[in-house]
């Protein structure tokens, strides 16, 4: 049964240093604080490229999500991939497969992010198999 969690977050990006300046791919530390139906925190790593055509972009995205999902105490990783064509934004962000801990052990799902007024809200569609032998 697909379940389904959302809420508000905030992020903090902070740039670090690139392993190659002159690849022109930036490398920032993500720290976020999620609220609502998901109550935690994550860290994480993301790499960017800007394309030459202003409102084109793209960038990958690792990162450790702890807290309570409805309830349910542990952790799991959201990878991202996402683009930005012309404006035009596509973005795919899911549950590493059998990354979760704790009571969330079995998880797998999809997150979509949504900014509005400068604010950002995530909307979580997961499942939570029974990994018990």
């Amino acid at each position: 049964m697909t379940l389904h969690a959302s809420g508000e977050f905030e992020v903090t990006l902070k740039p670090q240093p690139a392993s190659d300046p002159a690849s022109q791919i930036a490398r920032m530390s993500i720290d976020k604080q999620f609220h609502g139906d998901l109550e935690g925190t994550s860290k994480g790593e993301m790499l960017s490229s800007s394309g030459s055509v202003k409102g084109s972009a793209g960038y990958v995205a690792m990162e450790r999500v702890d807290g309570k999902l409805k309830g349910r105490s542990g952790s799991f990783v959201l990878q991202h991939n996402a683009t930005m064509n012309r404006g035009v934004p596509q973005l795919n962000i899911i549950v590493v497969p059998d990354s979760g801990t704790g009571e969330l052990e079995g998880l797998a799902g999809q997150m979509t992010i949504k900014i509005t007024g400068g604010k950002h809200f995530y909307d979580f569609e997961y499942t939570l198999t029974d990994t018990a032998h």
